[in-house]
């Protein structure tokens, strides 16, 4: 689960199923017990039917809280951005770094840091989409060294300049999820 959207979703479709989850958040859901093969099975079933999957083993949800930090960070919490990713995901994962950082990419086949890159391109595209900030103030807000920086990784991200995307805006975004 990317958004809050998505939260409301599951909660209302596990709530017509039956199940009273004590707490969801990004990527977690929280019972009060533990839930048996037959019911994984059914509310698997019935939540892919919305474009969610239900992660079981260890190594999937943790890449999930790692997906699910990155996506909180970029896109809810702009001022936290200033931060070292490293960190961030070590203090609030409670795991080193080293060690989700290979994990990550053994799964994903690809690095936690090109990850995050992606969410902030998408971030940016959204920015330019709203077309409230400038390509400087948006780089500040993102943390970049500078707009030509920002300009830079965007075109290699993409293929596009920000200021062709600003022009073309159409379908360019990506869903959260889907990154």
């Amino acid at each position: 689960m990317v958004c809050n959207r998505c939260i409301m979703v599951v909660k209302n479709e596990m709530e017509k199923l039956g199940f009273q989850p004590l707490n969801i958040s990004l990527g977690k859901v929280e019972l009060g017990r533990e839930l048996n093969e037959n019911e994984k099975q059914r509310l698997g079933k019935h939540l892919k039917t919305f474009g969610f999957e239900i992660i079981d083993s260890k190594k999937s949800q943790l890449i999930g809280q790692i997906k699910s930090y990155i996506i909180e960070l970029v896109h809810h919490q702009n001022s936290s951005l200033k931060i070292n990713l490293s960190e961030y995901l070590s203090v609030n994962m409670q795991h080193d770094y080293t060690y989700l950082s290979n994990l990550f990419s053994e799964v994903e086949g690809t690095t936690i840091e090109k990850y995050f890159i992606a969410q902030k391109i998408e971030k940016v595209k959204e920015l330019l989409v709203y077309d409230e900030l400038t390509l400087s103030e948006i780089a500040y807000h993102l943390n970049y060294s500078s707009a030509a920086y920002l300009s830079s990784q965007f075109k290699k991200v993409t293929g596009l300049t920000p200021s062709h995307f600003k022009r073309i805006k159409e379908d360019k975004r990506k869903p959260l999820d889907k990154v």
